[in-house]
Parts: structure tokens; sequence; C-alpha cells
């Protein structure tokens, strides 16, 4: 029986033990509520200070420390606008210069390709000037079309060998020549 009682006596302390941990918190729950429903009235009530509204309710005083609050943040605005203007105005300066050399590099190479055309079009120029003179040149200058044989000219008036075949117009050109004449 005194075991039973002891057992009793020790879960009634621990439940009311429980009991007044539980109301302590509630009443820390409460209380930290409290101070963040204040927080945040304050915090609204400020908001529309800095908006301009309820200004009616401030002194001089307050007035004049809002003032310096909103001064104080555009300098803050101010001061952060001109540090991304120019970081954005370094940043184009770059690309600009790396704009110009590309520029540059491609200018290079197009006044080279043009002086490789104007070379191209003087070389075009001169081989058609040199093959139009040596052209007339191998007309005046070609022997008249015979066919001159070595070959000895068989009893009965026959001629032997290659000459035996009908006689063709040599001028004493090779084909390959005689190709660049007729074009």
């Amino acid at each position: 029986m005194d075991k039973i009682l002891e057992r009793y006596e020790r879960y009634s302390y621990a439940e009311k033990v429980l009991i007044s941990a539980e109301s302590e918190t509630q009443g820390n729950w409460c209380h930290e509520y409290r101070k963040l429903k204040a927080k945040v009235e304050t915090i609204q009530k400020c908001q529309k200070h800095l908006m301009g509204e309820d200004l009616e309710t401030l002194n001089l005083k307050e007035l004049q420390q809002l003032e310096q609050q909103l001064e104080s943040s555009l300098k803050h605005i101010r001061s952060r606008k001109s540090q991304l203007m120019m970081e954005s105005i370094s940043e184009l300066q770059r690309k600009e210069k790396s704009l110009q050399e590309e520029n540059k590099v491609l200018q290079k190479e197009l006044a080279e390709k043009q002086k490789a055309q104007r070379q191209q079009a003087q070389w075009d120029q001169t081989q058609q000037q040199t093959s139009s003179s040596s052209s007339s040149f191998m007309m005046r200058e070609a022997p008249p079309a015979t066919n001159i044989s070595s070959y000895p000219v068989a009893a009965g008036g026959r001629v032997e060998g290659p000459a035996a075949q009908p006689p063709q117009a040599r001028i004493g050109l090779p084909p390959w020549m005689l190709s660049h004449i007729s074009s």
C-alpha cells in the first residue's frame, strides 16, 4: 500500500510540474505575441509616415527626424544608383573596346581580300594580254601547213611509214598550246 501511495504522489507531482510548465509556456507565448503585435503596429505606423500619411499626429521634432531619415535614405539610394551606373558605363566601355578591336581585325581582313582580288584581276588581265599577243604572234609566225617527212619514198611513188597517212595540217605547235589559242 505504501508503494502505491508513493507512486501516486510521484505521478501527481510530475503532472503538476507539466501543468505549471504548460501554463508558463502559454504565458510566454501570450507575452511574445503582444510584443510582436506592438512591433508590427510600430512598423506599419512608420511606413505610413514614410509614405507621407498620418503626419498630423507628429510634432515638430518627430517631423525633423523623419525628414533626416528620408534624406539619409535618399543619399544611400543615390549612392547605389551612381555605383550601378558607373559599373554599367565601365562594362559598356569594355564592350566598345572589344568591338573596336574586332572591327579593326575585320577591316584588315577586308583590305587583304580586296588586295588579293585586285592582284588576281591584274594577273588575269596580264594573262589575257599575254595569250592574245602570243596567239597573234603564233599566227603570224606559223609556218605553212606542210607535211614534211623524212621517210623514204618507195619505188612506184608510194610513201612508206607514217607519211603514208593522208597529209595533216601542222603549224608546228603542240596540241596543248593550241587549246589556249582557240579560246
